[in-house]
């Protein structure tokens, strides 16, 4: 590892809040730094001294971080290191200079064997969230990883058209005037006008984060420097119910079988990740299973922090039980 530094030392405010499930890692495992990537530097940070094997969470975006979870996964951390990391262009990580070059999914996979060799995990559970989810699978289906002994898949993004469908079909849930923004800035192509930014607040209001109370008191998010999103538009779009960015096609659908681990598939019960179309998913992965967070929406952690980390928890101790 290079350039190590520490983010905050096990006392301070921030400390505080981020290792309230303990004060630092166990024994092997750095409780913070840096590993090189290509294309720069990411940061890292592990919280939690349970006896489990560790599981690794990779977040949403594209160009998003990973801010919202020390405070809310310490029911995981009670159990098990928990490793959370920003991709590269987002959080503490170091900017893409190129995205052309860097803002590439094999890239982002190339992350996630980077951390695992920085970091000794023979053996580690994996949890991605929307994005993150299309990470963590294009990362099992294309780099035959051995000591994986499970998946969680929150929210995930799996195919573009079939989220954008489902996305479209949640906008016609919305009010008749956020309805008619959408219809606009699609026919237009501007999507910068005041009345879209109102559109796309109702929307994630409904489906996003149903509790902003809870996100605003997340004091990593105000303290973390922001993600990026040019790299969101870069490789996803205007919204989350538009796409015109570089994973446009992208399709993973029908390699679902092909996973043979074992696999929870976790989302809100208002996910823009519908729990109907993860219920399909869930049907084409033998053994696997699905948890549907009650009145949570697609950042459940979130929403319901008790209730998903008790799914994820009890997921995580029968895979380890067999």
């Amino acid at each position: 590892m290079k350039h190590r530094r520490k983010f905050a030392a096990c006392g301070t405010f921030l400390a505080v809040a981020l290792y309230s499930a303990g004060c630092g890692p166990p024994a092997g495992l750095p409780d913070d730094g840096f590993v090189d990537v290509t294309g720069g530097r990411i940061a890292f940070r592990v919280m939690g001294d349970g006896a489990g094997v560790p599981v690794l969470v990779i977040h949403g975006g594209p160009g998003s971080s990973s801010c919202i979870y020390p405070s809310t996964l310490t029911g995981m951390a009670e159990e098990r290191p928990v490793i959370m990391y920003d991709q590269l262009g987002t959080g503490h990580s170091e900017r893409i200079t190129d995205l052309e070059r860097y803002a590439v999914l094999p890239r982002f996979v190339e992350e996630v064997t980077a951390l695992r060799a920085e970091l000794g995990l023979e053996e580690l559970h994996i949890l991605g969230h929307s994005w993150g989810a299309t990470v963590a699978l294009e990362y099992l289906l294309t780099a035959s990883p051995t000591g994986v002994l499970s998946v969680t898949l929150v929210g995930p993004l799996v195919g573009t058209d079939r989220w954008l469908r489902d996305a479209n079909d949640l906008v016609a849930e919305l009010s008749v005037e956020a309805q008619a923004a959408v219809r606009a800035a699609v026919d237009s192509g501007d999507f910068a006008t005041a009345a879209f930014e109102a559109a796309n607040t109702e929307f994630m209001g409904q489906f996003g984060i149903r509790n902003p109370d809870a996100y605003a008191g997340i004091q990593e998010c105000a303290l973390r420097p922001p993600g990026d999103s040019g790299l969101y538009e870069y490789m996803w779009g205007p919204s989350e119910f538009v796409s015109t960015g570089t994973l446009r096609d992208y399709d993973r659908i029908d390699r679902l079988p092909e996973l043979t681990l074992p696999v929870l598939f976790l989302v809100g019960e208002y996910d823009e990740a519908r729990p109907e179309t993860v219920r399909e998913f869930q049907a084409m992965v033998p053994g696997s299973i699905v948890r549907v967070i009650p009145d949570a929406g697609h950042v459940s952690n979130v929403d319901q922090p008790e209730l998903f980390n008790a799914a994820v928890n009890e997921f995580l101790a029968g895979v380890e039980r067999r």
